[in-house]
């Protein structure tokens, strides 16, 4: 009795390991329709950035290169794969159901003593996990981080909080929303520097609403982290009253909070406030203003374009000014097209207080848009990679994406657009110059995303560089004429185009 007890138990044992290698094709082929139909339906493009060589690498501002990256939806004949799939997935849906059914004798047999072990269906490692987040490809990270905690497999903070780095300088929301619900569900070492990066994760994916959530439960607010990204993403006058009841509550800033005041002042064109704000440090909070705030208050001047003052102002500074506030004085002039008081604040510089690396980026300005390297944009279609310069030709479908953009000049024009050609420096005629804006990066990232997402849904773009004004205008009317939203990042805010409208203001 007991030999054909064991043979019985052998026997369904081997039965159930066939019925569970099936149930695991079946749990691969719906992954795989799963994550393809759900990347079909997707509607946003997500733009990342990458990194470049730089003249002056400890900076990104005024003689930098620039670089774009985009992730792309995949294409209907992507979609057909997938319904291919689910029909494939179909053939073995009752292995999958018979799989649950027996489930409860794999149980049977391990309470008996015998040395069966169900296999794992999810898989999904640490070093997987790892692998990922460090190549980028954060929506398969994310996966994996569902399959180790469905396998109760401990992942530690820290690379919780690496991942949410990630997602929050690639702007990958959906991926956002999903770590956080991750998060949430540990609810065991959840101290407020969780919090702020949960926080961070959401303002730099331009959610302000998902920030806004986290802020409002949060014990211990950050408030600068808000006021500031509250000013990026176009929302001066709430970051502005953010400040005034940061006040009024009793509290206190510190110097940190001002630089997000100064970029909300900024955003509204109010410079006066942004004076006084600056002026209150010492006078009514006791804060000596640091190198950086002088800086910020240049920025915030030359932004709206009061570059003369901003020029005064660094020459009434009780301090030396440093080779960075130059540098952001001279980038202000670059934007507005002031190519001679640009050179006038070279001149100004002591070439004594530069470095070797200072020196070979801070060269003139009207010579800095032919000296710097090519700008090089990056983009991402599904798991394929495509690298191009600016002006370049080599990208494969380069000729449709300047013919794009060439269609779209005659409606612009109609629509009150006129090239600013004075932000091309090269010596060439006046048709050429207006052709060769539209080689600039955020302009061909613009004409991939046109032609192969779907109407009307949202575009995203990261920009390591500030986007140049005769871009920005173009951004703004072309986001009118598809009737698509436009978020564009760049070095220094974010700018949310549409209907002709940039949520800025005109000023960054």
């Amino acid at each position: 009795m007991m030999s054909q007890a064991i043979a019985k138990a052998s026997q369904t044992a081997s039965h159930l390991y066939k019925v569970c290698t099936s149930q695991r094709y079946y749990y691969s082929y719906m992954k795989n329709y799963t994550s393809l139909s759900s990347a079909a339906t997707n509607e946003t493009f997500d733009y990342q950035n990458a990194q470049s060589n730089n003249y002056a690498s400890n900076n990104n501002s005024y003689f930098t290169g620039n670089n774009d990256r985009f992730e792309q939806n995949p294409s209907s004949e992507n979609y057909v794969t997938s319904n291919r799939l689910y029909e494939q997935g179909r053939n073995v849906q009752n292995t999958y159901m018979m799989g649950n059914q027996q489930s409860s004798a794999w149980g049977n047999l391990q309470s008996n003593g015998m040395n069966c072990t169900q296999p794992d269906e999810d898989g999904g490692t640490i070093e997987e996990f790892d692998a990922l987040c460090k190549e980028g490809k954060l929506k398969e990270a994310v996966e994996v981080l569902g399959l180790l905690e469905r396998n109760n497999v401990s992942v530690d903070m820290d690379r919780y909080l690496f991942l949410m780095n990630e997602c929050g300088e690639a702007q990958a929301l959906e991926e956002a929303k999903r770590v956080h619900e991750h998060v949430v569900r540990l609810k065991s070492c959840l101290d407020v520097t969780v919090w702020n990066k949960v926080l961070e994760m959401y303002v730099k994916c331009g959610s302000m609403e998902g920030a806004y959530k986290v802020f409002d439960k949060m014990s211990q607010t950050s408030w600068d982290t808000m006021i500031t990204w509250l000013a990026k993403n176009g929302h001066g006058e709430d970051a502005i009253d953010m400040f005034a009841e940061f006040k009024k509550i009793g509290l206190k800033p510190d110097n940190q909070m001002f630089f997000g005041v100064f970029s909300a002042c900024s955003v509204l064109g109010d410079m006066r406030e942004g004076l006084l704000h600056f002026e209150s440090m010492s006078k009514i909070y006791n804060i000596t203003p640091s190198i950086n705030h002088y800086r910020s208050v240049v920025d915030m001047l030359g932004s709206a374009g009061y570059l003369n003052e901003a020029l005064e102002f660094i020459e009434n500074m009780p301090i030396e000014p440093s080779v960075e506030v130059w540098e952001t004085m001279m980038n202000q002039c670059r934007i507005h097209g002031d190519t001679e008081l640009g050179d006038r604040c070279l001149e100004l510089l002591d070439p004594s207080r530069l470095d070797e690396q200072s020196k070979a980026g801070l060269i003139p300005v009207k010579a800095s848009d032919i000296a710097k390297e090519k700008e090089k944009k990056r983009l991402e279609i599904k798991t394929k990679v495509y690298e191009y310069r600016a002006g370049d030709t080599s990208h494969p479908e380069h000729e449709k994406l300047y013919s794009q953009l060439r269609c779209l000049k005659q409606p612009m024009k109609e629509a009150g657009y006129v090239p600013e050609t004075k932000f091309v420096l090269h010596d060439i005629d006046q048709e050429s110059k207006e052709e060769a804006l539209l080689s600039h990066s955020e302009r061909l990232a613009l004409s991939q995303a046109l032609s192969t997402s779907p109407a009307r849904s949202p575009i995203r773009i990261i920009k390591n560089l500030r986007v140049c004004g005769d871009c920005h205008n173009a951004l703004k009317i072309i986001s009118k004429l598809v009737g698509r939203l436009i978020v564009a990042r760049d070095a220094k805010r974010f700018h949310h185009f549409e209907n002709g409208v940039c949520s800025c203001g005109d000023y960054w």
